[in-house]
């Protein structure tokens, strides 16, 4: 069984790490439209939404503990009141169910250490059992690199697709493939081992992402997509599409 498994169906996955099994998701972006309503984009908060979402899939798999990799909050510097309701209230719900959270930072969460009540890692990440975490907006510290399993956010992964008679849309996805340790080659400690990398697309689905296969659209984190050459792309509901550059 591999040690990192999506959850059909939905943008989260549980990790085996060992002594215990985590729900991990990425990019949760509380309080997104605010800063879309800033833009010009009317939206109602769809907090109570995103939370219902998550606690369900608490239930759905039971885990000991959610991993969020990185940017649980959108407002890039203090958060507003809403948006920290929102993760406040979601990291309670957790709570009461006994399930403990770790916050792995990323580029939009701020000094979000100084109020919230869980574990915060730095942009680094941390490795737990055969599998590390990191956001992915910056290199990983080496012990992420060390285990089985490398999962990331940040970029939002993506595919857009195309019918035969012109019509399209896009899709968030998956990204799975053997982490090449030569992209760490210049990085102090680089990457050893045989490890699979994951990269999560986005919970939040008015974050946007990367149309990994879509010519001249660039990646975000600076070790994509050289980390992962041969990586696939696959589907929310388990669609295999193959290597992402082919779909």
């Amino acid at each position: 069984m591999a040690l990192v498994e999506p959850v059909p169906d939905s943008p989260a996955a549980v990790a085996d790490l060992g002594t215990e099994r985590a729900l991990v998701v990425a990019d949760f972006h509380a309080g997104i439209e605010q800063a879309l309503r800033a833009e010009g984009v009317s939206l109602d908060s769809r907090a109570g939404e995103r939370r219902g979402r998550l606690l369900s899939l608490v239930e759905r798999t039971d885990p000991d503990s959610v991993v969020f990799l990185g940017d649980l909050m959108h407002a890039i510097g203090a958060p507003g009141g809403a948006e920290r309701g929102e993760v406040e209230i979601l990291l309670e719900r957790l709570d009461d169910r006994g399930v403990a959270a770790t916050l792995v930072k990323g580029n939009h969460d701020g000094d979000i250490e100084s109020w919230i009540d869980c574990e915060v890692t730095d942009g680094g990440g941390l490795r737990r059992g055969d599998v590390g975490f990191a956001h992915g907006h910056t290199w990983p510290a080496p012990a992420v690199l060390g285990g089985g399993a490398v999962c990331v956010g940040h970029e939002h992964p993506a595919v857009r697709l195309a019918d035969a008679v012109g019509g399209s849309r896009v899709e968030r996805a998956w990204l799975r493939g053997g982490l090449d340790p030569a992209a760490f080659a210049d990085r102090e400690g680089g990457a050893t081992g045989d490890a699979e990398l994951t990269v999560f697309p986005a919970f939040n689905d008015l974050a946007g992402g990367t149309w990994v296969n879509v010519e001249g659209q660039e990646f975000l984190s600076p070790f994509l997509p050289a980390a992962a050459p041969g990586a696939e792309a696959y589907l929310l509901d388990g669609t295999r599409l193959g290597p992402y550059r082919t779909v």
